[in-house]
């Protein structure tokens, strides 16, 4: 099992990645963008990928490679409560 969960941890760093490059520079997206891009299904079983989503923006905040923010501004992953975006590190 810790295989797999390392392997939808994966799917969705490059989903977050992915789904940034396709838009604009300054676009953001929403960690149920990624969720729902990584799962395989019609349902809303992607709501279950919603933690992993965080968790995944969160890894690629201390890689570099992101930013999340709330309200327009970069906010501490690890402190940010509520809705957040997640858009290239800039």
């Amino acid at each position: 099992m810790a295989h797999r969960v390392q392997e939808t941890d994966r799917r969705l760093e490059r989903a977050v990645l992915e789904l940034l490059d396709r838009r604009g520079p300054t676009a953001t997206i929403c960690p149920s963008d990624a969720a729902r891009a990584v799962y395989d299904g019609d349902d809303d079983g992607w709501r279950a990928l919603m933690e992993p989503a965080r968790r995944a923006a969160r890894r690629l905040v201390v890689a570099g490679e992101v930013e999340i923010t709330q309200s327009g501004h970069p906010v501490d992953p690890a402190t940010a409560r509520g809705p957040v975006r997640i858009r290239r590190a800039r």
